[in-house]
This record gives structure tokens, C-alpha cells and sequence, in this order.
């Protein structure tokens, strides 16, 4: 079970922390009072509406809340591809509210691994090349070979995407993001587009690399059922955070049913 506690989430955790005998982690992002307005035409849409979040090394983190609740626009700017209109947020020691277009590249290539609903594999190239483009721009790559080891396709590395299914060309896509030995590895409805079985594989994959790699996981999805494997939840609604939920006994994405 959830802890729905609105305001001590926090402080669920820390208890968490101590009973277990875990030290205080360290914290990747934290946001302050993060705004964002969209101009649509004579309208102003607001996107985000002051967000206060903190985000710890090695969480599993899931964003929950319906289409239009301010998930993909808060995952957006904490993964340097979109600018709050007011507030801050931090990733570490960067600051990226007031952060130039080139540091921000340089932030994304270096840090941040994503995945999102839609593969986005280019079609002529095989898995293994498809993967392989990242580890041109990347400062400490694994071979591309081992990322696909992890995601489960190293009988597949040669394969074009049209010969892969959905969910195979997701973990191609989610091998991509890791190559680089991300820090943090944002997803964007990773499942939206996959069957329930493949989805579960999907999610399995995702959760090896959390827990094997350390690497920060945030998954944003309208998928109540997915909230049970994470650490934290993070309900939004109308742009804000409705409410956070500690999960001091998760279960594996095996368990997980909708």
C-alpha cells in the first residue's frame, strides 16, 4: 500500500531511510517554485503552476495524472529540453533555469538519457548502429553491444527496426538512452504505445537498470497501476502537484496488472 500523506511525504521517506538504516541519499533535482505558460494564440495556457519538488540519486519516480496535468512539460524542463517561465530548477550543481541553449546540450548529452512513447529509431540502421550514434557523442560510453545485453536483445543486435517488434524497438530505444551511462533516465509514457505483456517487459527492463546501475529513474505515465513499482509517486493535476505518495514496499513490474 501507498502512504497518502499530502504534506509529510517526505518525511515518510526519511522514516523509511532510518528504519532500514539508509543514509540520506543525494538530492539530483530540486525545483522551486516552477511555472510554465504557454502563449496558444490570444489564450495563455499554464503548463506548470509553482511545482516544488526534490528528486534523490537512485529513486524510482513516477509522474501520475491524466493528459493536460503537466507531466511531459515538468519532465521536459528537468530534462533541459524546454525553459520554466518562472521559478528554478537544478540538476546537481548545474542550474538550468538560466542555463544557454549550448549548456543545455552539453547537460542533456552528458547526463540525461530519455525515452519516450515513440521509438524514434532510424529505419536503415541496425540495433546495434542505432545505439552506437549516441556513443559517438558520449564522454564514457559502455559498448553498444552491453546496453543491448541489458535490455535483453543480444540476439537481435543486427536486426533492422522493421524487423523488431513494438516492444523490442522500445528496449533498442531504451539501450540507446543508457549507452551513455545516463545519471538519470526520463521517460515519457514508455508504455503508451505497447500491449499489456510487452509493456510489463518494458517496464522490467527499466527497473534492472534503476536498481543495477543506480541511475535515477522518472516515468511519467496516466497508468495508475505502473505506481506500485516506484519509490515515490507524484500525483499532478491542473499543473500542480496534488499530492506525493511514499511506497516503502514496492513490487516488481512481474506483479503489476491493469
Amino acid at each position: 500500500m501507498l502512504h497518502c500523506r499530502k504534506h509529510n511525504a517526505q518525511q515518510d521517506m526519511n522514516d523509511i531511510r532510518e528504519e532500514t538504516g539508509i543514509s540520506t541519499p543525494t538530492a539530483v533535482f530540486i525545483a522551486k517554485d516552477l511555472s510554465k505558460t504557454y502563449q496558444m494564440g490570444e489564450v495563455q495556457v499554464r503548463a506548470l503552476q509553482d511545482v516544488n519538488l526534490t528528486i534523490y540519486r537512485g529513486e524510482f519516480i513516477v509522474l501520475l495524472g491524466p493528459s493536460g496535468s503537466g507531466k511531459s512539460t515538468l519532465l521536459n524542463i528537468l530534462g533541459g529540453l524546454d525553459r520554466p517561465s518562472s521559478g528554478s530548477a537544478r540538476f546537481a550543481e548545474h542550474e538550468l533555469t538560466g542555463a544557454s541553449d549550448a549548456d543545455l546540450t552539453r547537460y542533456r548529452r552528458e547526463h540525461v538519457g530519455f525515452v519516450f512513447q515513440f521509438y524514434n529509431l532510424i529505419p536503415s540502421l541496425t540495433c546495434r548502429e542505432n545505439v552506437e550514434l549516441v556513443t559517438d557523442i558520449a564522454h564514457n560510453p559502455m559498448p553498444a553491444a552491453e546496453a543491448l545485453r541489458m535490455v535483453g536483445l543480444e540476439d537481435r543486435m543486427d536486426h533492422f527496426p522493421s524487423q523488431l517488434s513494438g516492444g523490442e524497438q522500445q528496449r533498442v530505444a531504451i539501450a540507446r538512452a543508457i549507452v551513455k551511462r545516463p545519471e538519470v533516465l526520463l521517460c515519457d509514457e514508455p508504455t503508451g504505445a505497447l500491449d499489456y505483456v510487452t509493456g510489463k517487459l518494458v517496464l522490467e527492463v527499466i527497473e534492472r537498470i534503476n536498481r543495477e546501475l543506480g541511475t535515477t529513474a522518472i516515468v511519467i505515465t496516466h497508468n495508475a497501476a505502473i505506481a506500485g513499482m516506484a519509490d515515490r509517486v507524484l500525483h499532478l493535476g491542473g499543473g500542480r502537484i496534488q499530492r506525493e505518495d511514499v511506497n516503502p514496499h514496492k513490487i516488481s513490474p512481474s506483479e503489476l496488472s491493469w
